[in-house]
């Protein structure tokens, strides 16, 4: 029975615990160092906690401030736990250290008061997470190995209480060509219950030499370049989990840049080529030098436009005009049932000024002749320099030729090969396939402006974006080296103060001169980078190993656009799924991963896949216009140019795990890479938690993230299948492969019972269950660190 009350107590004591996370730092309370001893004494004078779970700890915000001066970075974390149940919480706080930081110093702030705290090395850290991990029978701690970490006590939080904590770190950040890369675990996906009420994330980036791509992987980030040598970054957001770690790129030089990341893992016996990422920006002073360039607004003034949706285009429409360089000309149409011309060929931005009284003086009433405005535009286009064609309308074709594709074959016989079509639909009665087919046919974008959205500030936001054109009509040359499905194709301009960001694939490894060609006032001009390494393998070491999930949310987003805009086929469908399935990216056609119970492998695959073509073929046309047909189209939008890879849908959030390049899928009892195929291959069982298990770890690191998720694991690595079957399976020795560099000597856990089965009062503590409670996502074992460094201290 005492052993039974224990399990109990530990049960409550683990939904007592906060919101934890990789690196925002958790509050443990204390335990009893033996299942037989009697219960802890209150922590009065505040009043004893009753005989039922406790609520969790919340996490009002956590803030993190990042300066970054000539690659030194000083980290900040602001954290405020409150405890919401009517007794106080007394713990330790534990901060798994960021995964290769050189912590030189830190200062630890509790309410204002300094905290004396302990740093533990990776060596250290490492040999007490297995050691727990072996004693408590959870793996989730695997996932901090080679994490180092702060541990320090907290004094009481008060019932209805707050608690303030702070914490700064120092570490050098290596630069590789040139570029640097910040990295700030905020990974909480793991081991949340509750959202963060609000996250914050800000960096400042002072440097020596110019500062040029700018880019994060893993957050949709704010950038504002204050000055040359000068950035400022930022992310918020409320009521999330994070589930991925902060990531920021960030490159030094004096000439244009061209960063090239790439990944590859030759042991995908399926597909063995590489993933890669390369980042372009312009030289620092292209600003100082930009391209001279042709823009012709055409505004949709029928009488839908009328009221504030029109005010806001002829704000727009001014900002635009007042912001022109002064080599530049430009024109302005606006149309309905007619169309009028502030001019009749294209004029000097000296009469900027008058061509925005003119669109001051415009009224919306009428119909909308959409075919006649895009052939205006059109006639108005020379060759001499880059075109941008700003269309903005927030209805149908209503007047002369209103067939969407007619008008799209008239206008792209019409248009010249310079010239670059940005649409701007307002509202939800905008036909989605006629102005995404302008768009995608030259070289252009489109953007979705809904109801609750003010269309002059996307419109001014917009054309700041290319207001500075430094190249056009890029191209790339990669020497011969094999790449393919590159994302985006074709190449956008390069303008100032920008960054093009392309993903792609390779198949041959090796180093390659990159040449980068592209058009400057009516010339060519090329850019040599040499050496560019396409590497032959790659360590799993994060975000490198996000690169492939980045292209596949990329180009699955370019395959549901072609679905839309073209009509569906059998080799495209298959695509989809199967880039679904390996990624665990949730697509409209891909409902069997919330669904589907069995294994997902090439038979299943393709049965699915001919499944969903039959449905598409069977199903009406969607409609091209309305509210689902505008928020679809804007979410492929954003999917086919995503500057970080997709994330899990909420969905499926409980059936997909992601570990560094592999997908898992939880099939009821285990979670499966899905990059195994159980009807052509074949596992090898190793034991949970015993001897071969950790040597398995030891020998190749990127099995611990892939272990950590649970006792029941299928994973490929090395080209071949592991399956951690239960504790007291008997299976035969696993031959362990060559082990890979580790930061230290490898011990195993101390007591390991690696002869034992699992014994009943044991096995309680162990659940398969993918996110079934705060216990069974991992709460559990970082309750046994505290109570480890407390029972040596006491």
């Amino acid at each position: 029975m005492k052993k039974l009350a224990w399990i109990a107590l530990l049960l409550l004591i683990c939904l007592a615990l906060p919101t934890s996370t990789r690196a925002d730092g958790i509050i443990v309370p204390p335990r009893p160092p033996c299942d037989d001893c009697p219960p802890p004494p209150c922590p009065g004078p505040f009043p004893c906690p009753p005989p039922m779970p406790m609520t969790q700890l919340v996490i009002r915000y956590h803030h993190v401030d990042i300066t970054i001066e000539d690659q030194v970075a000083v980290t900040h974390v602001d954290q405020v736990f409150h405890n919401p149940n009517d007794w106080a919480v007394e713990g330790t706080y534990l901060f798994p250290l960021p995964a290769g930081a050189a912590v030189s110093s830190f200062t630890l702030w509790v309410d204002g008061q300094p905290v004396e705290g302990e740093v533990l090395d990776a060596e250290q850290a490492r040999q007490k997470y297995y050691e727990i991990v072996n004693s408590l029978r959870d793996p989730a701690l695997l996932e901090y190995a080679g994490n180092g970490a702060v541990q320090a006590h907290i004094f009481p939080i008060p019932p209805k209480g707050e608690r303030r904590l702070e914490l700064e770190y120092t570490q050098a950040l290596a630069a590789e060509k040139g570029l640097v890369r910040y990295i700030y675990p905020l990974n909480t996906e793991k081991f949340s219950l509750w959202p963060l009420e609000e996250v914050s994330i800000s960096v400042d980036v002072r440097a020596s030499a110019p500062i040029r791509a700018v880019y994060s992987p893993s957050h949709p980030v704010d950038i504002q370049r204050e000055s040359a040598r000068h950035v400022r970054a930022g992310y918020e957001a409320s009521q999330v989990i994070p589930d991925t770690d902060f990531a920021l790129y960030y490159s030094l030089g004096e000439q244009t840049a061209l960063h090239l990341l790439s990944y590859r893992n030759p042991e995908d016996l399926d597909d063995p080529d590489g993933f890669f990422l390369l980042l372009l920006a312009p030289q620092p002073e292209a600003s100082d030098k930009p391209l001279p360039k042709d823009v012709i607004l055409v505004l949709d003034r029928s009488g839908s436009m009328d009221g504030e949706k029109f005010r806001q285009a002829q704000a727009a429409g001014r900002y635009i005009l007042e912001h022109l360089g002064a080599q530049d000309r430009f024109n302005a149409i606006t149309f309905s049932t007619g169309l009028e011309s502030y001019a009749g060929e294209l004029r000097p931005a000296s009469e900027a000024p008058e061509a925005a009284r003119w669109i001051e003086g415009q009224s919306a009433q009428g119909s909308t002749d959409i075919h006649r405005a895009l052939l205006e535009a059109a006639s108005m286009t020379e060759a001499e320099q880059p075109t941008y064609l700003i269309f903005l309308t927030d209805g149908l074709p209503t007047e002369g030729v209103i067939d969407s594709q007619k008008i799209l074959e008239d206008f792209s016989r019409a248009a010249s090969p310079n010239l670059r079509l940005f649409a701007f639909g307002v509202g939800y009665d905008v036909d989605t396939y006629l102005l995404d087919s302008l768009a995608q046919a030259h070289h252009g974008a489109t953007t979705y402006v809904l109801p609750e959205e003010r269309l002059d500030e996307t419109l001014s936001a917009f054309y700041e974006k290319i207001s500075t054109p430094v190249l056009a009509d890029l191209s790339l040359d990669f020497g011969g080296l094999g790449v393919y499905d590159l994302y985006p194709t074709p190449l956008p301009d390069l303008f100032s103060g920008s960054q093009i960001i392309l993903a792609g694939r390779y198949r041959d490894s090796g180093k390659a001169t990159i040449v980068l060609r592209g058009m400057v006032e009516g010339r060519e001009q090329s850019f040599e980078f040499p050496d560019q390494v396409f590497a032959a393998s790659t360590p799993e070491v994060y975000p490198l190993a996000a690169i492939p999930r980045l292209w596949a949310t990329r180009k699955i987003g370019y395959l549901l656009n072609q679905v839309r805009l073209k009509g569906a086929d059998q080799e495209t469908i298959d695509q989809i799924v199967r880039l679904s399935i390996r990624f665990g990216i949730v697509t409209p056609y891909t409902s069997y991963l919330v669904t589907e119970e069995n294994p997902l492998g090439v038979e299943e695959r393709e049965r699915i896949a001919a499944e969903q073509f039959n449905q598409l073929q069977a199903m009406p046309a969607e409609p091209a216009s309305g509210q689902a047909a505008v928020e679809k189209a804007a979410n492929l939008s954003e999917l086919e140019g995503a500057e970080a890879p997709a994330a899990p849908a909420q969905e499926v959030a409980q059936r997909i795990r992601v570990a560094g390049s592999h997908t898992f899928l939880f099939d009821g009892e285990k979670w499966v890479d899905t990059a195994f195929d159980p009807q052509r291959m074949q596992a090898t069982q190793v034991a949970f938690l015993s001897k071969d298990y950790f040597e398995l770890i030891a020998a190749r690191t990127e099995l611990a993230a892939a272990f950590a998720l649970g006792p029941r694991v299928i994973v490929m690595v090395g080209g071949k299948a592991y399956e951690v079957v239960a504790a007291d399976a008997s299976v035969p020795p696993v031959e362990i492969p060559a082990t890979e560099i580790a930061s230290g000597p490898v011990k195993t856990p101390s007591g390991s019972p690696y002869a034992s089965p699992t014994t009943p009062e044991s096995a309680p503590l162990v659940d398969n269950r993918p996110a079934a409670g705060p216990c069974a996502t991992g709460l559990l074992p970082l309750l046994l660190v505290a109570a480890w460094l407390i029972w040596k201290r006491f």
